[in-house]
């Protein structure tokens, strides 16, 4: 009987691509795999480690597993805090973030009662076309390059995935013709930082985009988040390339700090005015864009007028989704060495809180423009409530219906007639 083995994914979109590749892989081999942790002989935690809570979450989870499984720590974790897992947590292998193929080999000398530490950085990007078991029928995520061009105080991802390497715009496309024919109508270009992608095979973003929108078929395509700095080199292309009816109208881009001194110490290479100047254009162009950002508060010398001018950026700009981290120093970061103008726990605390609070009254506010509108959406996931079913505009808004049939991958006509803070409730027009 074949070995069972249960996959969970834990942080970014890139992640859930490397689990499903890992789960592709093993069903290849034989395995089977299983979303239950009792039945299955080997547990694997994909895992992330942008942030400290995240961390403590995953290192958690492994300390409650059952002790007579299996278990391997795969993804970025492994790659940021080693010690801290050999310390607080019993494992059987640790491995680094998309190992492609290697996982097959991995289980199988775990299995037969080894002990396997290989976190050697990824010399090969794994090929596009490795077997997969997509978490949706209807969503493929791609992942167009590993690593990025940034150097960023805070951020350790580099650390796991190093610097930037991109599949070529040949095998994108590919991959996305191939996820097309087998059923896939939602395509999420995906990595670290999506505008660094090209930048060291001679191509770009925007170039890439426009290939995706030349392409047959009726399919959207989601961008992931964009480095601000980055965008602006490329700005008039890119939004041409956006002007595509295929390229969901959605943008993210992470401002972090609403202040200029707070965005050189995080080595952020863009100002306040530069990142509002792109969103404007953004916005002039696409007027029901859909704007996700991020911010950090509590970061080393973010003084309370620092922190005043996040906010005053957010209220001018207005972002329908905002993303509020509190700052947690990461292992080997620059950030964590950083010892003058500390924000207290407490204060990070109450930072975090009144930011949250304004990002909820904003995406109220921008999610209030969109009642009364009527047009065609997609489904694309079941609904949390009983016979709900959510599906996306063509600016990416998440409208939930109320259906008894299997919606899936359906395209049809809404009306939103509610707002709340995260998505629309809408009703199905029948002409």
């Amino acid at each position: 009987m074949a070995n069972k083995v249960f996959i969970k994914n834990f942080g970014c979109s890139s992640n859930t691509a490397d689990g499903e590749v890992l789960a592709g892989c093993l069903a290849e081999a034989g395995f089977q795999i299983t979303p239950s942790e009792s039945e299955a002989d080997v547990l694997i935690y994909n895992s992330c480690a942008v942030k400290g809570p995240t961390e403590n979450r995953i290192i958690d989870a492994i300390k409650h597993a059952p002790k007579t499984k299996k278990i391997i720590v795969a993804g970025c974790l492994p790659m940021i805090s080693l010690e801290r897992l050999t310390r607080e947590a019993y494992f059987s292998a640790a491995v680094g973030p998309a190992v492609g193929k290697r996982i097959v080999d991995v289980v199988k000398q775990v299995l037969s009662g080894k002990q396997v530490t290989d976190l050697s950085p990824i010399k090969e990007m794994p090929p596009l076309t490795l077997p997969r078991q997509n978490s949706s029928s209807i969503v493929s995520i791609v992942p167009i390059n590993f690593g990025c061009l940034g150097s960023c105080t805070y951020c350790c991802v580099v650390f796991a995935r190093g610097h930037l390497r991109s599949y070529s715009i040949k095998e994108v496309i590919e991959r996305v013709e191939s996820d097309y024919a087998a059923g896939a109508r939602e395509f999420w270009m995906t990595s670290q930082d999506t505008a660094s992608y090209g930048r060291d095979i001679g191509t770009d973003l925007a170039e890439l985009l426009t290939a995706l929108g030349s392409l047959q078929g009726d399919f959207r395509a989601r961008v992931g988040m964009m480095t601000p700095n980055l965008v602006t080199e490329m700005q008039s292309r890119l939004i041409n390339a956006f002007n595509n009816p295929k390229i969901f109208k959605f943008l993210h881009l992470p401002v972090q700090s609403g202040d200029d001194t707070v965005l050189q110490y995080m080595r952020r290479f863009y100002t306040a005015e530069e990142f509002k100047r792109t969103v404007n254009t953004f916005r002039n162009e696409f007027s029901m864009l859909t704007l996700a950002t991020d911010v950090i508060v509590g970061f080393p010398g973010e003084t309370e007028e620092a922190f005043e001018r996040t906010l005053k950026l957010l209220e001018e700009v207005k972002p329908d989704v905002t993303n509020v981290s509190k700052f947690f120093a990461r292992p080997k970061t620059v950030a964590a060495n950083m010892n003058e103008g500390l924000v207290g726990k407490e204060e990070t605390k109450r930072r975090s809180a009144k930011t949250a609070e304004l990002a909820k009254r904003l995406s109220m506010e921008r999610n209030q423009r969109w009642v009364g509108w009527t047009g065609e959406m997609r489904v694309d996931e079941k609904g949390k409530v009983e016979g709900s079913w959510v599906g996306r505009n063509f600016a990416y808004k998440p409208i939930a219906i109320q259906s008894t049939e299997n919606l899936m991958g359906k395209t049809l006509k809404v009306k939103v007639a509610e707002a709340s803070t995260t998505y629309l409730k809408g009703e199905v027009v029948t002409d």
